[in-house]
């Protein structure tokens, strides 16, 4: 049965099959519909709409104006044989649109603990976020897309139907993900990927044309691109060479700091991120 109403609920709606547990804080303008299941631990922002059938568990944080269609279940346990219910967590931003069947998954304690996933993004059918992953702003998970866990993905990083991530690997923001790519090694800003192995076949210029960039910064990139994958030189001596062209511009930046930083995984490239 639903939980004792608290302070806000009153301007919520809550459906009259739906269970509401002690302990939740409800937000303001709320929607709840048919079969929901909400856990004592989640807090849900004010003009959150659970459509039907959702399932929330744990604790489980979802920004104000996130819609929830039916059958998602956040927040449940991760799939994960070392988690010993442990209170970890998962936080979800604003205005997040959250398709049927979604699942995502709290943190474990010995990684942080938290999962995280930023505002305006869009997770359609039976796709998965699982433990400890962090998912930026303005993403898009299309139709079964499965992420591991540990797994980043920056902003506004689109991902074709059926792709799948191994855990531990990062895409840098702006990225493309091909349908049913198998994502084995990290993934530059503004990469494209493809393939089962995933290889890099170039950058997302339709990704850079929407965020701004004018033709010259967009060659400037190309440029860049080129030189850091030259295959007759290794990585490390390509990307001495890129910091030395007088055109470099902020994208340049972000896709060498992408590459300096520390990473489980290898380098998606050309040659199927097989060099490092």
């Amino acid at each position: 049965m639903t939980s004792t109403a608290p302070a806000a609920l009153h301007t919520s709606r809550i459906h009259r099959s739906a269970i509401v547990e002690d302990g939740a804080e409800i937000g303001m303008n709320v929607d709840i519909g048919p079969f929901c299941h909400i856990g004592p631990k989640v807090r849900l922002g004010d003009n959150v709409r659970l459509m039907s059938h959702v399932v929330i568990d744990g604790s489980t944080t979802i920004g104000e104006e996130t819609i929830v269609f039916p059958n998602a279940v956040l927040g449940c346990a991760p799939q994960n044989i070392h988690y010993k219910g442990e209170d970890t967590e998962l936080v979800i931003g604003r205005a997040c649109t959250i398709r049927e069947g979604v699942t995502m998954h709290p943190g474990m304690p010995d990684f942080g603990g938290r999962t995280t996933v930023g505002d305006n993004s869009m997770f359609l059918a039976y796709s998965h976020v699982a433990h400890d992953c962090h998912v930026g702003s303005n993403v898009i998970l299309s139709n079964n897309v499965m992420l591991a866990g540990h797994v980043t993905i920056g902003d506004r990083v689109i991902m074709g139907g059926g792709a799948a991530v191994h855990q531990f690997t990062r895409i840098g923001h702006h990225a493309f993900i091909g349908g049913l790519a198998a994502v084995s090694n990290d993934v530059i800003p503004y990469g494209m990927l493809n393939g089962n192995p995933g290889v890099l076949m170039g950058l997302n210029i339709i990704g850079m044309q929407r965020s701004g960039f004018d033709k010259p910064a967009i060659h400037a990139v190309r440029r860049a691109f080129k030189t850091i994958f030259d295959p007759t030189t290794p990585i490390r001596e390509n990307i001495k060479r890129v910091r030395e062209q007088p055109d470099n511009n902020a994208a340049i930046a972000d896709i060498i700091a992408f590459i300096d930083a520390e990473s489980e995984r290898a380098l998606s490239s050309p040659a199927r991120g097989q060099r490092g």
